[in-house]
């Protein structure tokens, strides 16, 4: 029997840092029990006629479906709502959108640029409202991040985590202040010109000083993922940022994930993983890689059997579903 925490009935989730270092485990525990109840063929009611509002104003395929799917499992209902759809912030400002549609729907899941949007659903819905990524942030995709670690390792806690790339995008910024709440050692490797807000990294580690971690941000490669379990990086070149692609791949060619850098970790044969948020450019099969090769990863680290990025992809599932339930249930648990 799996107790649910009613402390966090109601709770939306803007950023990482909306979860205590508590709240942040639990969440990960509930969605590895989803996980298990799913797999058992149980598809239960604990969102049973429950509405979800689902605003993307960014394209996606992990996070559209996910969020459609969780709500669905357990009995609920899931409404796609795109800028076509809606006045959302066009006709209609972003507050009284919100007002309206915090009226129809139990909750909202928003995934676009600012984090002023999101935020200000959340202050004027009165519902719980979910950061699905905004250019700030990506905290749904930390907390599948952390259970596919979980499944990996089982205890996450000392673990050294690299990050490989674009330092200071929405995950770079969200792996390096959520690794600090689990206890987990991080290294943003970067050039400089993408180095991270200092303010945001000297949050994380303050974070991480109480867990027993550390943050590290490196511009050396080879030297920032030595010691590393988890080797992590995203697209070189962000939604919104299509014009810096040359200036991107100039500046992120030598912070590539290959064979050789798996090599310079030191765990490469034990304890090493590979994660990625998706898409990734590891072939020449998209319309990008077939003009430039591979990219941030090659096809031979993408598909070692080290890589767990499918594991990581499905596990966005069942942490957002474990969001809906810890916000939206109030059975005693499952």
């Amino acid at each position: 029997m799996f107790t649910l925490n009613h402390a966090l009935l109601g709770r939306s989730l803007l950023n990482i840092r909306s979860l205590s270092d508590a709240e942040l485990a639990y969440m990960v525990d509930l969605a590895m029990a989803l996980k298990t109840r799913r797999r058992a063929g149980v598809r239960g009611e604990l969102l049973h006629r429950k509405h979800i509002a689902l605003i993307f104003e960014k394209s996606s395929t992990r996070t559209r479906n996910s969020a459609a799917i969780a709500v669905r499992d357990e009995g609920g209902h899931a409404e796609f709502l795109t800028g076509h759809d809606t006045h959302f912030g066009v006709k209609e400002s972003v507050a009284d959108s919100a007002r309206v549609l915090g009226r129809l729907f139990d909750g909202i899941l928003y995934r676009g640029y600012a984090q002023t949007t999101v935020e200000t659903l959340a202050a004027r819905s009165g519902v719980p409202v979910w950061n699905g990524l905004t250019d700030e942030s990506h905290p749904t995709q930390f907390l599948a991040d952390m259970m596919t670690m979980r499944e990996a390792f089982g205890e996450v806690r000392g673990k050294t985590m690299a990050y490989v790339g674009d330092g200071r995008n929405n995950v770079a910024n969200s792996l390096m202040m959520g690794c600090a709440k689990a206890g987990i050692h991080f290294v943003n490797v970067t050039p400089r010109e993408l180095f991270p807000s200092e303010a945001l990294v000297e949050e994380a580690r303050a974070v991480a000083a109480k867990n027993g971690a550390t943050i590290r941000v490196e511009t050396d490669p080879a030297t920032g993922v030595r010691g590393a379990n988890v080797l992590y990086t995203d697209v070189w070149v962000s939604m919104g940022e299509e014009d810096k692609k040359a200036e991107r791949l100039a500046l992120l060619r030598p912070y590539q994930i290959n064979l050789p850098l798996c090599e310079a970790t030191g765990n490469l044969g034990g304890e090493l993983i590979f994660l990625h948020c998706l898409p990734a450019f590891h072939d020449r099969n998209t319309e990008v890689s077939r003009e430039t090769g591979a990219l941030e990863v090659t096809d031979e680290v993408f598909e070692a059997p080290f890589s767990k990025v499918f594991d990581e992809a499905e596990n966005r599932m069942h942490t957002i579903k474990a969001l809906y339930v810890s916000a939206l249930c109030s059975e005693a648990g499952f």
